[in-house]
């Protein structure tokens, strides 16, 4: 297939749900996290879910890099832009995330922070070039899909000799994330909730490649399997995955075969060892603090980390208490089992960082409608 309505086949899709349903076993329960976002999309917007089983049930999971980035980062880069001299140049969907008591970089910008919305890394840097006098800090963000760009920014800001430019990192890896949800120290707290498999990242694994999840997938006799974003990608993925928990199978499949390679983009992944280490742990919104799952400049690129060239303190907040983020991030619960879902939290008004982003669960079951049916059943 070469185009995108031929991945939105009806009839295609209508055949891969009638597979599911004459192969998925009505004795056994299949559980299926999507880890991206993008999938948790797609699943709303095509309504798949009202195509599978009442015995398959797909799981939100926390693939959404600014859902998962907790209040205390928000607080952080406020206090940053704050500062007199600073602009601070963002991706457009952090603006109104929420931070402790209600603050967000929208509101710092209307106080008077000079806060910029950019498209790219790029942008970041002419910013730079055009005011040579200020320094100019890029808020990065996001899974290993936009590393490598953050990357790049670093190296041409080498090139130039631009002294003014620093990143605010706040770039997280997926695995670990995938292994705390199955095995958190503090999962008591958080809660739990039981997984059969995994549909892996499509964009992630562009650059990763499908290798680091086979450890995952040995170890935690797990199965995943890479998939597309498109309504039939995510149809196939969702029958992969039943056929190998009906043949007591944990492997790692690539059903997005057309973009994703089991080494990953290796001029990629060369560009981000060389400029980004791990951080010893990093919090995420929902998981806690994750082992190994946050990337930091190496100390040879002190002078680009704003964290090290203002001194910046960590800081760790408390979530909004009424806010159910974090446990839809981890997939204890629905967008629709929060109360605050659809009465104070809009996307006009929102409250938790899921109704915020383009690619959070609450923001794709309100777009698509997909809490009309919750609601007109806890009517009835």
């Amino acid at each position: 297939m070469k185009y995108a309505d031929e991945f939105r086949d009806k009839e295609i899709a209508v055949g891969l749900a009638k597979a599911i349903r004459s192969e998925a076993d009505p004795q056994k329960s299949y559980r299926f996290m999507e880890f991206c976002g993008g999938h948790t999309h797609a699943i709303s917007r095509y309504g798949l879910e009202d195509m599978l089983p009442k015995n398959v049930r797909m799981i939100h999971g926390p693939g959404c890099p600014v859902c998962v980035l907790p209040a205390g980062r928000i607080d952080m880069a406020i206090r940053l832009a704050e500062r007199p001299d600073v602009i601070l140049c963002i991706y457009g969907d952090l603006m109104r995330v929420p931070g402790s008591q209600g603050a967000s970089l929208l509101k710092a910008k209307a106080r008077g922070a000079d806060v910029r919305m950019v498209y790219s890394t790029i942008d970041a840097i002419r910013v730079a070039e055009e005011i040579p006098g200020r320094p100019v800090v890029f808020f990065a963000i996001g899974f290993e899909t936009t590393t490598p760009p953050t990357a790049v920014m670093i190296r041409l800001a080498e090139k130039k000799q631009l002294k003014n430019v620093s990143v605010f990192c706040n770039h997280v890896v997926t695995p670990p994330a995938m292994q705390n949800i199955l095995e958190s120290p503090d999962i008591r707290n958080i809660g739990r909730v039981e997984i059969d498999g995994f549909v892996g990242p499509a964009h992630v694994s562009t650059i990763i490649g499908t290798e680091p999840y086979e450890f995952f997938a040995e170890e935690f006799g797990r199965p995943v399997v890479i998939a597309g974003f498109e309504p039939l990608d995510m149809m196939q993925a969702i029958l992969m995955l039943v056929r190998q928990v009906n043949e007591h199978r944990h492997e790692v499949e690539n059903q997005y075969s057309r973009a994703v390679t089991r080494d990953g983009n290796l001029r990629a992944k060369e560009e981000v060892s060389d400029i980004f280490e791990l951080r010893d742990q990093f919090e995420w919104r929902g998981l806690g603090l994750v082992p190994y799952s946050g990337l930091k400049l190496k100390r040879g690129y002190d002078k680009y980390d704003a964290e090290v060239r203002f001194d910046m303190n960590e800081l760790r907040v408390a979530d909004n208490p009424a806010c159910e983020c974090g446990a839809i991030l981890r997939g204890v619960k629905k967008p629709v089992d929060c109360k605050l879902f659809g009465t104070v939290c809009t996307p006009e008004a929102p409250m938790g960082s899921c109704m915020v982003s383009s690619e959070g669960a609450c923001a794709a079951h309100w777009t698509y409608g997909r809490f009309r049916d919750h609601q007109q059943r806890r009517a009835s």
